[in-house]
């Protein structure tokens, strides 16, 4: 059965603009607002986010089937298939990660990790720094989907961060390389769905970004420190190395992106930024050194001790504890190149239709070309484990842990275990919530809010970026926004005579503001942050409300940018060939 999407079902737009986002403010609302009692009778903000989600799936099954007339039996397909890709490949990379990390843990090999980045800064705002916003730029270039968050979370917190901060700090960081993730799918799959040649975007892109990779280092950093009721004088004490690190990626970023070089360009500007910013650390260090042990001693009102010295160690042994590490890098920026995921695919690609879902619904003007779109919205599941990057991620841990580590039986098990555990929870709220998403793409309702953004008029530019924002939000994936809202961008520009170039990229680079505050990244954060699973789970609505004004604000830059480059500064915009 034919189901075609229908972005006014209340025969009032502005009320089917209120029905379709109501699932999403009840998300919000059980997430990060409602009231309740805890175990111990605080009073807190937010249920357990199992719950909510489960909640917010309900009212949007609701809304699906009564309010925009979508078969039953769609919905529940739409759901199932959300579910599907929650779990693959997205937990699967989270799982992976989670478990390289707990296999060094395990092993003892971590604390050597540690020593050796303690070795390069011992001061907690340029390690959060290197490992946040350098490292995690690298591994967001290479694999995407949330495998930055976890990483780099990971590493902090065994770094000694608090599990909040270090959650907080490394989506404030997951913002800028986001356009370019995954060896530049986003821009990719933007440039195939509009027509719009790919280098020609990453052009666009590369002058607007790098203004944020040099705003954004200052930003994390007085994060973390005024999160933590440290002073504004902590962050202007590190300012040189702020501003080494935010220029050596800012200024890669620009370069590779005028080249055109989509595949390359957070790959790039991650390594210069590491690079770059470790020797300028072997040359310059800061007046004060705060560690976080004298960071958490203060805020809590103890005597810190002694600094504690950091033991040395042989260049075998750091070889060794880094090996699984440098191993990861190298599998998913492998997993990355589209000749070795062709291969991995003719291995295996097993694949179904979803059924009662697969190319039955169709989207309608003014988002499809003509009336009704030719083609209903592919529902393919493709279950190619190989070429999922949890799975290059899990081979470097095996390789390493048993050609380097030499992992024994016992410590493999204590590892599973212990990996399985800290993530069944987080894991099942990421599948609901992609579930949930999926069921709004199918049945229009982000279309809905999408097209509310576009009677703007010639405060448009501003919108489009809201729009991308809005995309990611949703669905978690700047690539999906892309997908779900570049023809509408596109179309949009055409009909009130803007630039297609500039409204077409506003919608990523407006997209990758939204990444901090998608329930998927937050849930990936606390899945890597928190030992214990329910901890990080009560903490999803705390994260939510401590990110949600970044991320509106640093939109806002954005569309004043866009607005800039629209009306006053066109000579930014290259030129379409």
């Amino acid at each position: 059965m034919k189901y075609l999407q229908n972005y006014n079902p209340m025969g009032n737009f502005w009320l089917s603009v209120i029905m379709s986002a109501l699932p999403i403010f009840v998300l919000l609302y059980f997430l990060a607002l409602h009231p309740h009692k805890a175990k111990n009778g605080e009073k807190i903000l937010g249920i357990y986010a199992p719950y909510a989600a489960a909640i917010a799936v309900a009212v949007a099954f609701l809304i699906c089937v009564f309010i925009m007339k979508m078969p039953a039996a769609m919905t529940a397909a739409a759901f199932g298939y959300g579910v599907l890709s929650g779990l693959f490949p997205i937990g699967w990379i989270v799982f992976g990660a989670i478990f390289l990390y707990t296999m060094t843990v395990v092993t003892g090999k971590f604390e050597i990790v540690k020593d050796s980045i303690a070795g390069i800064t011992a001061d907690r705002r340029l390690q959060a720094l290197l490992v946040s916003f350098s490292f995690g730029a690298f591994i967001e270039g290479a694999s995407g989907f949330g495998t930055p968050v976890a990483v780099a979370g990971a590493i902090m917190v065994g770094l000694g961060f608090r599990p909040l901060t270090a959650a907080v700090v490394c989506l404030i960081a997951n913002t800028a390389p986001v356009a370019w993730g995954a060896i530049g799918t986003p821009i990719l799959t933007l440039g195939k769905l509009t027509g719009i040649n790919d280098g020609l975007i990453t052009q666009m892109a590369g002058r607007q970004l790098p203004f944020f990779s040099l705003i954004i280092p200052f930003w994390l950093v007085a994060t973390l420190v005024l999160m933590e009721k440290g002073k504004w004088k902590e962050v202007w004490e590190v300012w040189p190395a702020i501003l080494v690190t935010g220029a050596s990626f800012a200024a890669t970023q620009f370069l590779m992106a005028e080249a055109g070089l989509t595949m390359l360009v957070d790959i790039g500007a991650g390594m210069a930024s590491i690079i770059i910013t470790s020797l300028f650390l072997k040359v310059w260090i800061p007046k004060n050194i705060i560690t976080n042990e004298m960071a958490y001693a203060k805020l809590e009102g103890r005597d810190p001790g002694k600094p504690k010295v950091v033991p040395k160690h042989s260049w075998p042994e750091l070889l060794q504890a880094w090996m699984p590490w440098v191993f990861l890098a190298i599998f998913v920026a492998l997993w990355g190149i589209p000749s070795i995921k062709t291969f991995l695919t003719s291995l295996a690609n097993p694949s179904f239709q979803i059924p009662y879902l697969h190319a039955l619904s169709f989207k309608t003007a003014p988002v499809s070309a003509g009336a009704v779109a030719k083609t209903g919205e592919a529902a393919v599941f493709a279950f190619n484990i190989f070429t999922m990057a949890g799975t290059g991620i899990l081979i470097a841990a095996f390789i390493t842990g048993i050609l380097f580590l030499k992992v024994t039986a016992a410590q493999w098990k204590e590892i599973l275990v212990t990996t399985i555990v800290r993530l069944k929870i987080p894991l099942t709220v990421i599948s609901l919530v992609i579930g949930l998403s999926y069921m709004t793409k199918y049945a229009g309702t982000d279309v809905v809010l999408a097209l509310a953004f576009a009677k703007t008029g010639s405060l448009y530019p501003f919108f489009a970026v809201m729009i991308g924002w809005l995309g990611v939000f949703l669905t978690g994936s700047d690539t999906a926004s892309n997908s779900l809202f570049g023809n509408l961008q596109l179309v949009t520009a055409q009909q009130l005579n803007l630039n297609p170039l500039l409204m077409v990229t506003a919608n990523s680079t407006g997209g990758v503001m939204g990444k901090m505050i998608d329930a998927q990244s937050i849930t990936v954060a606390t899945a890597a942050c928190y030992a214990d699973a329910d901890e990080g789970v009560r903490n999803i609505g705390v994260i939510f409300r401590k990110v949600f004004w970044h991320s509106v604000v640093l939109a806002f830059l954005m569309g004043i940018l866009v607005c800039l480059q629209a009306y006053v500064f066109p000579w930014m915009i290259p030129a379409m060939k």
